[in-house]
């Protein structure tokens, strides 16, 4: 595993959030959910095996369905963020506090489930590693969500490795290696920089008791939700989110491909 220095260990801060009960979503299971009382079950499962957009899904429902879940995210995480607040119960120093570790479980809750409505791939998340490819992707995302401008290129050159995939059905594998891998590294530092301003400003708040857990849970709404939106912003900008992109590809190429039967296929998760 390849691991950025920074002023917060971005890995470290990851690979412990990740260990938290909840913070795993299954892409198949989240986007039956969100499909299924709005949708034939065909275009559902065009929608697990491809994604959303190339399913014909418009862009103005996967809004409304990011914003639902933006929405849900927020009000769990500030909640637990108010009783987190009151000091006591969380050190400050030494290892990452449990508050910090939580936020950035619903930083990567959300960041799934931003991820599979606009149409990137499941993330490979393991209670006790992470691979490099899905490592890679989240420090992108987590660069759109913390204001770092060079993530912008980084997750066009994604964006675009995900849709090659799915347009010439290829399996899933790391597509990030090579080509996205040394643009995470120039933005590493700046990533841990801006995380660790949010994380001081959060600590703050402690100050005063219960006073300072109802300020650190207005706070964490606030923050999550901007980071939130700064992310659905970016993905709804993509051509991967795009049906159209889907369609005038396949209306130029020589083989399209057939969903006509796809209520007789069994679709397996990745």
């Amino acid at each position: 595993m390849s691991t950025i220095g920074s002023p917060l260990n971005t890995t470290s801060l990851v690979t412990t959030a990740m260990k938290l009960p909840g913070i795993k979503i299954s892409r198949e299971e989240f986007l039956n959910k969100e499909f299924k009382n709005r949708y034939p079950v065909a275009t559902i499962r065009k929608a697990i095996d491809m994604n959303p957009a190339a399913a014909g899904i418009p862009r103005e429902e996967i809004e409304e369905l990011a914003k639902e879940s933006i929405k849900y995210e927020t009000s769990k995480v500030s909640a637990i963020s108010v009783a987190a607040g009151i000091p006591g119960g969380f050190a400050l120093l030494g290892t990452i506090p449990a508050d910090t570790a939580q936020f950035f479980g619903f930083i990567l809750r959300i960041t799934q489930k931003l991820a599979y409505l606009y149409g990137f791939d499941e993330f490979r998340l393991k209670e006790d590693e992470i691979d490099d490819s899905t490592l890679n992707e989240i420090m992108i995302f987590l660069g759109i969500m913390f204001g770092v401008n060079e993530a912008n290129s980084a997750v066009i050159k994604l964006a675009e490795s995900v849709a090659k995939r799915i347009l010439d059905k290829l399996p899933q594998k790391a597509l990030t290696k090579g080509v996205v891998y040394p643009i995470v590294k120039t933005f590493a530092q700046k990533l841990g920089q801006n995380m660790t301003k949010e994380i001081f400003a959060k600590s703050l708040s402690k100050a005063v008791p219960f006073i300072g857990g109802v300020a650190n849970g207005g706070m964490t709404y606030v923050s999550f939700r901007i980071c939130s939106n700064r992310l659905k912003k970016k993905f709804s900008e993509l051509p991967i989110s795009d049906p159209n992109y889907y369609k005038s590809l396949w209306d130029e190429s020589d083989s399209i491909i057939d969903f006509t039967d796809l209520e007789n296929v069994d679709v397996q998760s990745e």
